[in-house]
């Protein structure tokens, strides 16, 4: 039986049921499990605010319990329990907090383009100073990343060092195999395609790392040549179109795992390193793409897929491959001395063009986490 909370209040109704309480509240009717409602009381015994860490002990709670009486008002949800513990939840923290408040929400607000889609948007780069010694510039900054995947800063020093002091504004700089900030030339020092002057096609990095790594910063520091044009693409737009165009490729590639490596053996370089993930990551409870792992370069074997699925994996594969190699996806820019660009690597492909002459960038991967940690303090969501 349906129990509506005031004459006044419409938009509320609550029923009990034998083990959760439906609860309409505006057009959303949520389902809240028993456990989970006890489990997720912010009384002071069960939550310390200061902390904002949960104190209750989840596996002490009954998994066949159930409130002793249940109240709405026109905005909080109140329920005592047999112990006579009184749990109080506003409604306004119960949808956004819900499986179907969150089902409706997106994590991450983003602008999805291609090629004239971005230019259109004439979004405008920020001043190094200004990102450096100012939160409006930094905040700029970091909303142009958020939206568009790709963020640049003009007038930087063209040094190893202050290209670090420019990503450390954000992030900590995550080190890996190729150490903390790298110096990256055709000189073929380590036993990867992108040490030569060959064209790359557009890819992301550290596929082959259980969690690839989330921000690319590249400064160009010199060129003396020709060519060179770096190539960007929104995975994310790319996957959309797949997602609208054949769900079931996109369903197929949200799902199968697969394994790419790195095998290094230069000088006194020695790495064996294997990543296993699908290429399309998504949240579960909304479908939201919230990473692409693609490089044809680093794929290993597939050997972690059924033969009757093998087949469809790779109309699959090539149905993305074709959004991805899309011209009108296509967007060239070509870096230079001054001009720092980074790039979201959990959702924008890189490339470059063959080049001639001598070309020196530097750059270094930062910790996604961090980066995040640093736009929300900035008030954004993210």
């Amino acid at each position: 039986r349906w129990h509506p909370t005031a004459p006044a209040s419409p938009h509320c109704a609550w029923q009990l049921h034998q083990d959760h309480l439906e609860l309409r509240y505006g057009s959303t009717l949520m389902r809240l499990d028993f456990v989970w409602l006890r489990d997720h009381c912010r009384s002071a015994s069960c939550y310390n605010a200061k902390t904002k860490q949960r104190s209750l002990d989840t596996a002490s709670v009954d998994l066949a319990i159930r409130p002793q009486a249940v109240r709405v008002d026109e905005t909080t949800l109140f329920l005592t329990w047999p112990d006579g513990h009184v749990t109080r939840y506003g409604l306004e923290w119960l949808l956004k907090n819900s499986y179907e408040g969150q089902k409706q929400q997106v994590m991450h607000p983003r602008i999805l383009w291609n090629a004239e889609i971005y230019r259109q948007a004439q979004v405008p780069s920020v001043d190094c100073r200004s990102f450096l010694e100012t939160d409006e510039g930094l905040k700029e900054f970091l909303q142009n990343f958020l939206l568009y995947g790709i963020a640049f800063v003009e007038n930087v020093t063209p040094t190893k060092e202050d290209t670090e002091i420019l990503a450390e504004r954000i992030s900590i700089i995550r080190e890996t195999i190729y150490g903390r900030m790298w110096y990256f030339t055709s000189d073929f020092s380590r036993g990867d395609t992108a040490y030569t002057k060959l064209a790359l096609d557009r890819h992301t990095d550290t596929t082959y790392f259980q969690e690839p790594c989330g921000i690319q910063v590249f400064h160009c520091l010199k060129h003396e040549g020709t060519g060179g044009r770096t190539l960007l693409v929104d995975g994310f737009h790319a996957a959309q179109q797949v997602q609208l165009q054949a769900p079931e490729h996109f369903e197929l590639l949200a799902k199968v795992p697969l394994k790419h490596e790195y095998v290094e053996s230069v000088g006194g370089c020695h790495n064996h390193m294997i990543g296993v993930g699908p290429v399309l990551n998504v949240y579960p409870w909304n479908n939201e793409l919230y990473l692409i792992r693609y490089n044809n370069y680093d794929r290993a074997v597939i050997n972690t897929v059924p033969h009757d699925v093998v087949r469809r994996w790779y109309h699959a594969h090539r149905a993305l491959t074709a959004e991805l190699r899309r011209p009108d996806n296509e967007l060239w820019v070509k870096l230079k001395p001054g001009k720092a660009l980074f790039v979201d690597n959990w959702r924008v492909l890189h490339g470059r063009e063959a080049f001639t002459g001598y070309r020196q960038l530097c750059g270094c991967y930062l910790t996604r986490d961090d980066v995040l940690n640093t736009a929300r303090l900035l008030g954004l969501q993210a």
